[in-house]
């Protein structure tokens, strides 16, 4: 169904950034303290100092995620972790939605619009949140499974930021059989790692930089 937002002939493709722009906060963090507790992601800094002060001095977001996420879910059951995971997106549905952007997702759902979650943050409870509210794909950071079901500590390709976010947008229209020039309509996000994401759609809104009016 095609249709206009905002005064620009779209197709009805909108992809929303999850940490900071449908949310309130950072979700991974919160997560991996659920799954092992606060402790224990202290020990992991207290165990490689010299590499977490490397990582956070690079700004390296991709390797501090990785050492995080093989020190927290490495040799866990990953239908344990799935568990956790539709526990914590409970949560984030009822306390951290930030009610302009959640607001605005609803109205596109409302016209006809195809909503996609693309996000760093984890597939454990992005995936039944993206089923709560509706959204047609999630397109996020994925825990790595061996064939008995027990999470590696690795992840299934890059982290999704920045550039991966692009690339797995093309991936999904391609699979669809929707991609071109111009398919994605309208990108939400509110940082660095959205950039890529934002400057690729037809419009995209930075929403670290404003509170979105309500759409009628």
């Amino acid at each position: 169904m095609g249709t206009t937002v905002f005064g620009v002939g779209t197709e009805t493709v909108v992809a929303f950034d999850v940490d900071k722009t449908l949310t309130t906060k950072d979700c991974v963090l919160p997560f991996m303290s659920l799954v092992a507790g606060r402790l224990f992601l202290v020990s992991v800094v207290l165990r490689s100092p010299l590499q977490v002060a490397s990582l956070l001095r690079r700004q390296d977001r991709d390797g501090l995620k990785r050492l995080f996420v093989r020190a927290v879910f490495k040799g866990r059951d990953a239908s344990e972790i799935d568990e956790l995971g539709e526990q914590f997106a409970s949560v984030v549905l009822k306390k951290w939605m930030r009610a302009d952007v959640a607001q605005r997702l609803r109205w596109h759902q409302k016209n006809g619009h195809i909503v996609l979650l693309v996000s760093a943050s984890l597939n454990a409870y992005l995936v039944p949140l993206a089923k709560t509210i509706g959204a047609e794909a999630v397109l996020c950071t994925t825990l790595e499974a061996d064939e008995n079901g027990v999470l590696t500590g690795n992840l299934v390709g890059d982290n999704c930021r920045a550039q991966q976010k692009v690339d797995r947008l093309e991936r999904w229209a391609q699979n669809r059989g929707t991609a071109g020039d111009n398919w994605l309509s309208v990108a939400y996000g509110d940082s660095r790692g959205d950039l890529e994401m934002l400057s690729y759609a037809k419009v995209g809104h930075n929403v670290s930089r404003q509170i979105l009016e309500p759409a009628c």
